[in-house]
């Protein structure tokens, strides 16, 4: 349960204020891989695509962790849904800030996390032009 517990939190923060209620956020810039700026221990990637759906991976105590599920972005609110281990974990959260490399968001609780884009290596590139 404290896995699940502590996915959910950097989830929560994962997405954020500073830009106002109805600022428009640029959804491409979200489109891709996500990982937390400063590492508390834990692994963890957050992969978001063009379709909605949001896939968030991890490496928690040695064990491997993932989890499915989907998102919408409305202004600057980012919605998601996930399930995992038939645990359903449902948030909104606002976007702060999002450039193309980095990631900031607020919970409702006022809490903010910070992303950083994770650069696809050389045959993840070459794999991406194939498509």
């Amino acid at each position: 349960m404290r896995t699940v517990w502590g996915m959910g939190l950097v989830l929560v923060f994962a997405c954020g204020t500073a830009l106002g209620d109805d600022t428009k956020i640029d959804a491409k810039k979200l489109i891709g891989k996500w990982e937390p700026k400063e590492k508390k221990g834990e692994q963890m990637v957050m992969e978001f695509t063009k379709d909605g759906k949001l896939t968030v991976t991890g490496d928690l105590g040695g064990k491997e962790l993932k989890m499915e599920g989907t998102y919408t972005l409305e202004g600057n609110k980012l919605s998601f849904k996930l399930k995992f281990m038939d645990v359903p974990i449902e948030e909104t959260v606002t976007i702060t800030k999002l450039t193309d490399d980095e990631l900031e968001g607020q919970d409702k609780d006022g809490r903010v996390e910070a992303f950083r884009k994770v650069k696809p290596k050389a045959k993840e590139k070459m794999k991406d032009k194939d498509k």
